[in-house]
């Protein structure tokens, strides 16, 4: 993992820069304790695009541009699920870092249904959303609500050792 110094005046400005584009796309920083960036976003097909940029941007702020491609796919199933499934008029999209190198890209809706992972055959044309996330997440579930739930992915940066 490439670390960054904090004190660099062109990672400042790279930073600055990053954080407001994500603020001028309607993201805001998270007051939970660990970094983080949520927005609410309509629970519609084109909002996957704004989710992936979220989810991009988020890595890339935190030294994590590894993560990013596969981020970007990881929330695009998500949100495509629960666009598909939810019946919800909003949906909200967070990216946190729960630890250094552990990005958790989460998406929440008004549903209390929990997903359920199937095996696609050859013919059919979706419902292969969760062997993609299987594959590519380190780990993922679900986190009932009392009004809805909260389906999460976490992924890993490799370690030098790995790449």
């Amino acid at each position: 993992m490439h670390l960054h110094n904090p004190a660099d005046p062109a990672r400042s400005a790279q930073r600055r820069l990053i954080k407001s584009v994500l603020e001028a796309h309607g993201a805001l920083p998270s007051a939970t304790g660990r970094p983080a960036y949520t927005q609410t976003l309509p629970c519609a097909p084109e909002s996957a695009r704004r989710a992936r940029l979220l989810v991009s941007i988020a890595c890339d702020t935190w030294g994590l541009a590894d993560l990013a491609e596969t981020g970007a796919l990881v929330v695009s199933e998500l949100v495509s699920n629960s666009v598909a499934h939810s019946g919800s008029r909003l949906v909200r999209v967070t990216v946190s870092l729960p630890e250094q190198g552990r990005v958790r890209i989460a998406v929440v809706d008004k549903s209390r249904t929990c997903p359920v992972p199937r095996r696609a055959t050859d013919d059919d044309e979706n419902g292969r959303g969760f062997a993609v996330i299987e594959a590519l997440g380190d780990r993922w579930g679900t986190d009932l609500l009392r009004w809805g739930k909260s389906v999460w992915v976490e992924l890993c940066a490799k370690s030098e050792d790995e790449r």
